[in-house]
This record gives structure tokens, C-alpha cells and sequence, in this order.
């Protein structure tokens, strides 16, 4: 019923943002201080559009609508209603991002009616000595934090951590984090924009404004303990699956494909995400196929029970729930 499903990338101005989701990836951009291609979304405002086939031009809340079970599958219907639940970007940092972190689902849901935000990064692309932002170096109070605004020395209680291609972090709620300047990433994520920004290096943007910050509602949201829970260890053997990241919010793993591979989704009770980080395949299952080149994303029903990637090259991050 379902071929692999291509979607418009919904692509977002940001004032850290660059070129490379065009001059890497061939996104559709004419700015050039583009940061975002949203890949696969259903947040209000942003619905993704079907690309390819019969089903072009179709939103993806519309498929939901019309079959949820055999687009999502039965546990994620159960677990998430009719509500997408997560969010697939590709992330072009230019400039460092504003220092940041995201509300857990109980306090996103008293105070945004909203889903928490716990993300996933895979690196594709990294310049000499880029770096993260993710969690402090040393455990700090909240007293000792709000200090730190004051006096603007909060740069000095965050960890800096140098990246390459291929390294991959978990990014719970709750955990101070940056995207560093030079770094081009795939992000995986619960459904929700919610974001309290606590600093953005005193930038202004076009309108000369200082952005907003949320000091007092990130106050209550931080984890303030040093944690060194955040570097994801996989391995990477070829032609086979490699778990990554198993959480309550997605599932993903690493696919380094040399050769035609098939897999049988007949017992996956939800849908399936590839995202091509490297290379280019061709994603095969009973209904049709799509062609996934390096920075493209393809979705699979969970009515899909089996699924061929053709390949010589490819490098994709598979994500389920």
C-alpha cells in the first residue's frame, strides 16, 4: 500500500545558519544562512509533504489520518495517537548555536502541552578542531548557575567536547547543550520545538534585536550534574545492524552497507527511518522503491514486512520506536 516515502525538506533560516545543506547535500536553498532541513515532521505549521510517486503533494498527518495503524503501527498508535513522534532534521551550524536545553515530557506537557525533547546527533561533516557544548564540567547548584548569567562566566562551568565525523551523542532533557560552529549533523528527536535558550553570546539578529532567552523557565528544567553519559559507543561492522541508541523514544541503528542487503520487517510493529549519511542506495519494499542519496531520508510503513537496500556505498541511520 505504502512505497518509500520521500518528503519535501522543510528548510529553516537561522542566524547561525550556512550553505552547506546545498553545497553538500543539493537541499534547495537560495539563502545563504540556511541551518535546518526538517526531513520528516509533523509539528503544527511544518506537516511534511510527500515528494515522490502517486502519493505526492499528500501531508504526512493526512496518511495518519487515513490509516494510522499501517503507517505507524498498533504500539506507536497506542502509545502516541495519531501524533508523529519524532522529528528528523539535518543541521548546518555555520556559527555556534545559542546554548540550549529541552524540558522533559512532564513539565513540556504542563507548560507547552507539548512533548518533551530528547535528541540524538550523528556527525557528517566536521571542521578542524569543531566542537559540542553538552552538559557542565563539574556539578554546579542552581544558586552557583544563576551566578554565572550574572557575571557572564557561564562559558566557563560548560564541557567542550572536539568532534569528527562518525561520532554520535545522546542529548537527555534537561542537559546544557551547543551545537559547536563547523559541524554538519543528522538529528533524531522526540516531536517538539520547545527550546529555552540561556545564551546566545550577546548575538543580534537582522532586526538588530537581541533573541529572546528563557533564563527563569530554564531554571527548573536543567540538570545541573556533571554527567558523562552522553557519548554514544557503536560499533560499525559492515553489512549487518549495529544498535546505536535504544531509548524509550526511538530506536536507532547504524547500517554501513557494501553489497545488497534484504531485512525482514514482518515482527516490527512500527514504522522505519533512513536517513543516508554517506554514499547512495535504493530502498526496496512490496510496494515500490526510492532512490536515497547522501543527506535524503526515506520513510517505511509499518505495513512494509520486508525491505531490499541496494547498494555498492551507503552508510544509513536506521530509526524505529
Amino acid at each position: 500500500m505504502y512505497y518509500p516515502l520521500k518528503f519535501n525538506p522543510i528548510l529553516k533560516e537561522r542566524l547561525w545558519g550556512g550553505t552547506k545543506l546545498r553545497d553538500i547535500f543539493g537541499k534547495p536553498i537560495a539563502s545563504d544562512s540556511v541551518g535546518e532541513s526538517w526531513e520528516i515532521s509533523t509539528v503544527e505549521g511544518d506537516i511534511s509533504v510527500v515528494a515522490n510517486g502517486d502519493l505526492a503533494h499528500t501531508s504526512l498527518q493526512q496518511l495518519i489520518d487515513e490509516n494510522p495503524e499501517a503507517l505507524l503501527g498498533k504500539s506507536v498508535v497506542e502509545r502516541f495517537g495519531t501524533a508523529f513522534p519524532i522529528l528528523i532534521k539535518f543541521i548546518d551550524a555555520k556559527q555556534d548555536l545559542s546554548i540550549q536545553l529541552h524540558p522533559n515530557d512532564e513539565l513540556a506537557k504542563k507548560r507547552h502541552n507539548s512533548f518533551g525533547k530528547t535528541e540524538m546527533w550523528y556527525i557528517m561533516d566536521a571542521e578542524t578542531d569543531a566542537d559540542l557544548i553538552v552538559g557542565f564540567n563539574k556539578t554546579v547548584t542552581k544558586k552557583a548557575y544563576q551566578k554565572s548569567l550574572e557575571n557572564n562566566t557561564l562559558l566557563e562551568l560548560l564541557h567542550y567536547e572536539k568532534v569528527k565525523e562518525g561520532d554520535t551523542f545522546f542529548i537527555n532533557t534537561g542537559k546544557i547543550h551547543a551545537i559547536g560552529a563547523g559541524v554538519v549533523l543528522a538529528e533524531i528527536q522526540q516531536t517538539s520545538d520547545v527550546t529555552y535558550r540561556v545564551f546566545d553570546f550577546n548575538r543580534k539578529d537582522k532586526a538588530g534585536q537581541l533573541r529572546e532567552l528563557h533564563t527563569d523557565l530554564a531554571l527548573d528544567a536543567i540538570d545541573y550534574e556533571k554527567k558523562d553519559d552522553f557519548k554514544v559507543v557503536y560499533t560499525t561492522d559492515t553489512n549487518t545492524v549495529n544498535s546505536m541508541v535504544d531509548s524509550p523514544y526511538f530506536k536507532t541503528n547504524y547500517l554501513q552497507l557494501t553489497e545488497n542487503m534484504n531485512f525482514d520487517l514482518s515482527q516490527r510493529d512500527s514504522f522505519t527511518i533512513y536517513m543516508c549519511v554517506a554514499g547512495e542506495a535504493t530502498i526496496v519494499n512490496e510496494h515500490g522503491k526510492a532512490h536515497l542519496n547522501k543527506g535524503e531520508t526515506i520513510l517505511l510503513s509499518a505495513s512494509s514486512t520486508k525491505v531490499s537496500i541496494h547498494t555498492q556505498d551507503a552508510t544509513l541511520l536506521e530509526v524505529t520506536i
